[in-house]
């Protein structure tokens, strides 16, 4: 199927064909005429599998005809991060290259005059974050009384980062009569009942499994010590052919930590969080898409949506603890078809219940490896529970009391097993009991009196009085 099969104009098909694309994906075969019918829409996919041109596309014909006015844009997008904004945006200018629409994007950390000159002009699509946007609207450069369209991009980002309020909000000053699309990797039922406020009979779409991580991503996990886990990613980096990389952490201080460890051992990288000015992380992801520096060390900021061409590599230096996040970090790789590998270090406690969620929610193990001495070994299984949750050492002491429970529960087991030889209590030639064992031994005699004591009473067994041979006291009377 081609992109004019899905009822798009010649001049966008054209602008398509310019760009390299030949197909549609999947959530844009099935999203594109939806759009065009003038339908709201749930749609659910992959992430990397086109999820942005499946709005813009047919946005762009729909407002092909019609003309802004002065601060009364035509469309709304929100988006969750600046960059997935200016993402959205460089989406548009490239699709929309035989049309004459104007274009604003609102996000923080630029300045407010630029963006007011821009809204002055009037604008058919208006780009924003849900905080920039509400700012200009309280200062009165901004109307949204004219909006026809609505699209809220990762909508469950959007209301799962605490801008529940920001976007209801924003949709009761938009017109009642419109059209809203919501697109998401993940949209789990609570999501799609909080969408249910803002689409009328939506059309769902889903073109995979919820959660579901894309068969061109080869995925790793190897378990460590924390003091150990920059060896290991060094480690990994070392082994594996990285062109460029993406490495996620938990904590936006750890990036600046790790970043400095990178650099000392020869490694070169750049940052990217939610702490950086607006500048700086322009300026950081336009290095590494240039292919200038080739990690780049990251928070959740930069694991939805964006699309950096030809990424080989994720790494999590921390497993998430949302799950969902897992989905949308190792979906910078492997995009359009093409493979990528990802890995993911785990060390911490929390990490076994956070592996355990990830592994639940996608539907099946991730494969485990091993480093040793600076070497990757693929172990040919997966992360089980057991693997999980016991060490080497808590492995030992429960098979050790295993073989204590079985040898105390059936004393003919160690004549059967030996019929022939039998040791003495005391012999010389008999091993050492591990400490597993002479911990179970001093557990199990703790409460024992001492030599200077009485005796204490002797052990029940049975039911009944006949049975445990004790009489109370009250009876001999």
């Amino acid at each position: 199927m081609k992109f004019s099969d899905l009822g798009l104009s010649d001049e966008l098909s054209r602008s398509v064909a310019d760009l390299g694309y030949v197909s549609p994906t999947p959530i844009q075969e099935k999203s594109i005429p939806i759009v065009l019918m003038g339908r709201d829409i749930l749609g659910s996919a992959q992430t990397g599998t086109g999820k942005t041109a499946s709005f813009t596309l047919p946005m762009i014909d729909i407002l092909a005809s019609g003309r802004a006015k002065a601060r009364l844009p035509r469309s709304l997008i929100l988006a969750p991060t600046r960059e997935l904004a200016a993402q959205v945006a460089e989406s548009f200018e490239k699709f929309s290259s035989y049309h004459k629409l104007n274009m604003a994007l609102l996000i923080g950390g630029v300045s407010f005059t630029d963006q007011n000159a821009a809204l002055s002009k009037g604008v058919d699509v208006l780009i924003a974050t849900p905080g920039r946007l509400l700012d200009h609207f309280e200062r009165g450069k901004v109307l949204l009384n004219d909006v026809k369209i609505l699209v809220i991009d990762e909508a469950d980002r959007m209301l799962d980062m605490g801008f529940i309020p920001d976007v209801e909000r924003i949709a009761s000053l938009l017109p009642k009569m419109r059209q809203t699309l919501f697109f998401s990797a993940t949209l789990s039922d609570d999501i799609q009942k909080l969408g249910s406020k803002f689409v009328m009979n939506p059309k769902i779409i889903e073109v995979a499994p919820p959660a579901a991580t894309a068969d061109t991503v080869a995925q790793n996990l190897v378990w460590t010590d924390i003091k150990n886990k920059r060896q290991v990613l060094r480690d990994i980096l070392r082994h594996e052919s990285v062109k460029n990389a993406v490495i996620f952490c938990n904590r936006k201080r750890d990036i600046s930590i790790l970043i400095k460890s990178l650099t000392r051992h020869g490694f070169s990288a750049v940052a990217l969080h939610g702490d950086m000015t607006q500048s700086a992380r322009l300026d950081a992801l336009k290095r590494f898409k240039d292919g200038e520096v080739p990690l780049m060390i990251a928070s959740d900021v930069a694991a939805r949506g964006l699309d950096i061409v030809g990424l080989s590599h994720v790494f999590n230096f921390d497993v998430p603890s949302h799950p969902e996040d897992y989905v949308h970090r190792i979906g910078r790789t492997g995009r359009a078809g093409k493979s990528g590998r990802a890995f993911s270090i785990a060390a911490s406690k929390d990490d076994h219940k956070y592996v355990d969620s990830i592994e639940t929610l996608i539907g099946k193990s991730i494969p485990l490896i091993k480093v040793k001495d600076g070497k990757v070994e693929g172990t040919g299984v997966t992360a089980t529970v057991l693997e999980k949750v016991e060490d080497e050492q808590t492995k030992e002491r429960k098979r050790s009391g295993r073989s204590q429970k079985s040898t105390n529960d059936n004393p003919k087991s160690e004549k059967l097993a030996n019929p022939v030889v039998a040791k003495p209590k005391n012999s010389e030639s008999e091993p050492p009991k591990s400490d597993s064992v002479k911990l179970k031994a001093i557990s199990k005699n703790k409460n024992r009196n001492r030599s200077d004591e009485l005796p204490s009473p002797p052990d029940c067994s049975g039911n009944t009085l006949v049975e445990t041979g004790h009489i109370p006291a009250f009876l001999r009377r």
